[in-house]
């Protein structure tokens, strides 16, 4: 599957990680690699949309959002900070130029879901312990 980079100056962002990325006592690695994660599931669950609300649009190539590989590597580095990139899909078109598939879509937006759920549920775990641990300290 070839692809062709755009910008991420293209797609709009989600506050959502900002505002957890402003909380001082979740600055770990494994912390900034799950934020950073729901920055690129939220990206990607944006391209999917743009995607299926332009399966009949002639000329329209897909969009992907890349950042795994990249997250892995940068949390083996110690760091755990990533920004996805989102990248024009280069695959077969049909006649009118198009390339979206509406299974492909359907199939990657579930797994997404699935995975920002996943992640959410992570940093949410990471929070509680936080609390429960300050709560323990109080006492």
């Amino acid at each position: 599957m070839g692809t062709e980079h755009g910008s991420l100056d293209d797609w709009p962002r989600i506050g959502l990680s900002t505002n957890i990325r402003s909380a001082p006592v979740l600055e770990s690695v494994t912390s900034s690699a799950l934020i950073s994660a729901l920055d690129g599931l939220a990206l990607r669950q944006r391209s999917i949309a743009e995607n299926i609300a332009n399966v009949n649009t002639p000329g329209y190539h897909a969009q992907r959002v890349q950042f795994e590989d990249e997250l892995r590597s940068a949390v083996e580095a110690g760091s755990g900070t990533v920004s996805p990139t989102v990248e024009r899909s280069l695959e077969p078109t049909r006649l009118n130029g198009n390339n979206v598939n509406l299974d492909t879509e359907t199939l990657s937006n579930i797994d997404t879901v699935l995975r920002f759920q996943f992640a959410s549920q992570a940093i949410g775990g990471q929070a509680a312990s936080i609390t429960k641990a300050i709560g323990q300290a109080s006492a």
